[in-house]
């Protein structure tokens, strides 16, 4: 039995993994989904990155969690790959779902273009410090029906900015840990340059999925498969 930790990327919260958590326990996994603070149920608080990154450790330490495969989704990569470095052997493997990594000293943002980042700033200033969701045509063309994207409008709330800022952390760096990155083709058929330098590493290997950026939504059963094979 493997002890999975699920991480949902920026304005979702641990909902977005009820249907691949119902599959991992049918196969007889421990599954933890996780909202981060200042999402959804846990909306309210203004967290930032490395609030995230102990959500993700408190989960395995308070149940004593072993044979972990931590998951980070989108946004959730960064804090993802910080914690695995943090939860020393009780670490199974890493896996990115078609998300950011984590690089010392830098942010989620500091790659963006100057443009990116001035546009992020002007949203966060008119959201008073919170990074608004996304609009409804931004799901189209990622394998998602039309009741997901609802569901997702509805139950998306806005992402703490200082989550966005914050540099990264990094005790341990993320090449040494045993890590599946797995690309979703409809979002984009080559990985980033940062992953595919990490991707040189012989303990990450890549995995695709040919659907769009929220996997756990519109192939939920796939995902499942992926991960439970990994």
């Amino acid at each position: 039995m493997v002890s999975f930790v699920l991480v949902p990327g920026a304005w979702l919260g641990a909902w977005a993994w009820d249907e691949v958590t119902q599959v991992l326990r049918d196969a007889g996994h421990e599954v933890h989904p996780v909202t981060l603070s200042g999402l959804a149920e846990r909306r309210g608080v203004d967290a930032g990155q490395q609030e995230h990154v102990r959500d993700i450790v408190r989960v395995v330490e308070d149940n004593d969690l072993r044979d972990v495969v931590l998951v980070g989704h989108s946004y959730a990569g960064v804090p993802t790959g910080q914690a695995a470095g943090r939860i020393g052997d009780r670490l199974r493997r890493v896996v990115y779902v078609d998300s950011n990594i984590p690089a010392d000293g830098q942010s989620f943002v500091d790659g963006w273009s100057a443009e990116g980042q001035a546009w992020l700033r002007e949203q966060m200033e008119q959201s008073g410090g919170y990074w608004p969701p996304l609009e409804a045509e931004d799901y189209l063309g990622q394998d998602l029906c039309d009741e997901t994207i609802a569901l997702i409008l509805s139950r998306g709330t806005p992402h703490p900015g200082r989550s966005i800022t914050e540099p990264a952390e990094l005790v341990r760096p993320i090449g040494e840990l045993p890590t599946t990155y797995l690309k979703c083709l409809m979002d984009g058929a080559m990985p980033s340059a940062a992953v595919l330098e990490q991707l040189k590493s012989p303990r990450w290997e890549l995995a695709e999925v040919n659907t769009g950026h929220w996997p756990m939504l519109s192939q939920p059963d796939e995902l499942a498969k992926i991960l439970a094979d990994g």
